[in-house]
């Protein structure tokens, strides 16, 4: 009988242990992802930043927050295929293959309408610039009407931002919401925005404001789908020494604007430029070294990573 009864104690305590253990576990699995960043300052490799550890499904995006509740983003994907604005989308036929990703990502205001053969229908996410907003709500209804069930993702600076009513971009936003309530808006929190300029500083070794650069919206793009996608395909992008090899192919800088900008002409432009250009090449060498980490390929044009 002593026997018995140590073996019934025995056996409570291992329920008790196994059961704390899962608590433990599950509890960790669901922290933001940001809170495992190191504070401004550590050192940390890049390898690190962006293992793929760092993916877990279903897990909770705390740097991207909704309008008007405030809740995190919840989104998973398995797949993301991610298209360029890039006029190099023009006459590749790839919107077949891209309408087969289970997720699919745009990124401002590129249509889809007249292009979809080369760019695909779908679109489950779009991360849109605060300067973009405006042109969304040019086409409220194609946009953020009931039969649109795209998530969006804005970023922008604080003071555009801001939720005291002074953020023009976030009151334009938040009467969207009101307007369409089936909407479904997330904007990217200050926190996250100081994250995507520590990142640029640590990858680049350049202080974003100190050398005069915006990140780009493929930027925000890239750090969102990292934390959310297994795997990552791209289309359309070009990468940093595309424009320097001879007899790159010359296409408009988006595609939907035909007999515009030339791509090439637009990234040497804002490489250069002392003030206020998106560091577009610097960005691209950048995705680059990420891909040799993470699960990311790039068509029209490939990449070899």
């Amino acid at each position: 009988c002593l026997w018995v009864y140590y073996r019934k104690s025995l056996i409570a305590t291992s329920l008790i242990v196994a059961v704390s253990l899962f608590v433990v576990v599950v509890n960790y699995s669901e922290k933001p992802y940001f809170l495992f960043q190191p504070v401004f300052g550590q050192t940390f490799s890049s390898h690190w930043i962006f293992s793929k550890q760092s993916y877990k499904a279903f897990k909770p995006h705390q740097g991207y927050v909704s309008i008007p509740k405030q809740e995190p983003l919840k989104l998973h994907c398995e797949l993301c295929s991610i298209v360029s604005s890039s006029g190099q989308m023009l006459g590749q036929a790839a919107g077949p293959q891209i309408d087969r990703s289970p997720c699919i990502w745009r990124m401002n205001n590129a249509p889809t309408r007249g292009f979809e053969n080369d760019v695909g229908r779908r679109t489950t996410l779009r991360v849109v610039s605060h300067t973009s907003v405006p042109l969304l709500l040019q086409k409220p209804q194609y946009f953020f009407g009931q039969g649109n069930d795209t998530v969006y993702v804005v970023w922008g600076p604080l003071r555009n931002m801001r939720k005291d009513g002074k953020g023009i971009v976030y009151n334009m936003l938040r009467q969207a919401s009101e307007n369409y309530p089936h909407a479904r808006i997330y904007v990217t929190t200050e926190d996250r925005m100081n994250y995507c300029d520590m990142v640029f500083k640590k990858e680049t070794g350049k202080d974003r404001i100190q050398s005069g650069s915006y990140l780009s919206t493929g930027w925000f793009t890239l750090i969102l789908a990292m934390d959310m996608c297994k795997e990552i395909h791209i289309y359309g992008m070009i990468n940093d020494t595309y424009c320097k090899s001879g007899g790159y192919r010359k296409v408009p800088y988006h595609y939907y604007e035909a007999g515009g900008r030339d791509e090439c002409a637009e990234y040497l432009l804002h490489e250069s430029a002392p003030y206020g250009g998106h560091r577009f090449i610097t960005e691209k060498a950048v995705f680059s070294k990420w891909a040799k980490t993470h699960d990311i390929k790039f068509f029209n044009p490939s990449w070899l990573s």
